[in-house]
């Protein structure tokens, strides 16, 4: 699990077919600090989260293979929206 800050959204013409009616969020990943931390990465949002919230990630294969199918080859996904400060 990280914490992240969703920065955008992206769309797309031709797709997998399990991302079909899926949302993805454009996320920055964030350091325990606060800071970015790598590039951003695409997540997979069913929670509804916009652009400048923190939300918490998972890269866990397995529980978005549930989500998505098993054959899909997305890797994040949203698993939390944190309280906000």
């Amino acid at each position: 699990m990280q914490l992240g800050r969703v920065v955008g959204t992206s769309t797309s013409t031709l797709k997998h077919p399990t991302f079909e009616s899926e949302r993805l969020l454009i996320v920055q990943l964030e350091t325990a600090a606060g800071g970015p931390d790598g590039e951003p990465v695409l997540a997979f949002d069913r929670l509804g989260a916009g652009r400048g919230d923190r939300v918490l990630l998972t890269n866990d294969g397995a529980a978005l293979q549930k989500l998505l199918g098993p054959n899909t080859p997305g890797r994040w996904s949203v698993m939390g929206l944190p309280d906000s400060k």
